[in-house]
């Protein structure tokens, strides 16, 4: 069953069932995110379903990228990868229509939610309950969840095989559990904001992206390190416009050097 209590209507994650609106939203209230200057304001899953709808956009053979319209909360993109194997969604969207459920069964369902980090947590809950199918997030990051759920699986360690030719790496700086996932038969490297795509088509590495406060320079060599085994030609990030087409590995390893010179005042 769905759960239906309120949604912070600034970073759109959802909160257990109550009668009135919780008085804090933990995930605004950290430095990595803002309460807004007129208050924390709240919504509920009715009210978002009236005023807005999700679209779907074909961006690769087998990839899929989900946004919210009219823009809710953080506005990201959620990512459908289809593959022999199965689906998997890569991040989630805090709108969850029967329109969208119904265009999601339709192209073959979901068989695992993967999560990026807690600012994409959203109803992520709904989501594993109405596609049947788990939820994975990583441990470090077991306390920012706000709806428990049986379907959570706290992955441990630094990598996790989702499904054949689709796994999940942690690489840490913007949240502990910050992750990517890589699809290996394409390759193809989803960042959420654990990385961001810019506009000049490099990619930037900030521990909070609204205050812009970036990642120290150890952090983002440590970041590097860990992208060094995997092969990938493109890098889509949380949103719309932000991918890296074609040589991403070596445009994000340009990045990484490009951010520590200047942290470092080189």
């Amino acid at each position: 069953m769905r759960n239906h209590g309120f949604i912070c209507a600034t970073c759109g994650v959802q909160y257990p069932p109550s009668e009135t609106p919780p008085e804090h939203c933990d995930i605004c209230e950290d430095e990595r995110q803002f309460v807004p200057v007129e208050g924390q304001r709240w919504t509920t899953p009715t009210q978002l379903a009236t005023r807005h709808t999700n679209t779907f956009r074909h961006m690769a053979p087998g990839l899929m990228a989900i946004g919210t319209t009219p823009s809710f909360a953080i506005g990201q993109r959620a990512f459908l990868v289809r593959t022999p194997a199965g689906n998997v969604l890569w991040d989630c969207l805090t709108l969850l229509d029967e329109a969208t459920i119904e265009i999601i069964e339709g192209l073959g369902g979901l068989d695992a939610i993967v999560l990026s980090h807690p600012h994409f947590f959203s109803t992520m809950a709904d989501w594993a309950q109405a596609f049947d199918c788990p939820i994975y997030v990583h441990a470090a990051d077991r306390d920012w969840v706000t709806v428990a759920d049986p379907g959570i699986e706290f992955w441990e360690g630094e990598s996790r095989e989702i499904l054949p030719g689709v796994d999940v790496y942690r690489l840490g700086g913007h949240f502990p559990g910050a992750s990517v996932l890589h699809w290996s038969e394409h390759r193809v490297l989803l960042t959420g904001d654990t990385l961001l795509v810019t506009p000049d088509r490099m990619a930037s590495f900030m521990w909070s992206y609204p205050n812009n406060i970036p990642l120290d320079a150890g952090t983002v060599e440590s970041i590097a390190r860990r992208l060094e085994p995997l092969d990938f030609d493109s890098a889509y990030s949380a949103f719309w416009g932000r991918e890296i087409l074609i040589d991403a590995k070596h445009v994000i390893e340009e990045s990484a050097q490009r951010h520590c010179r200047a942290v470092r005042s080189e």
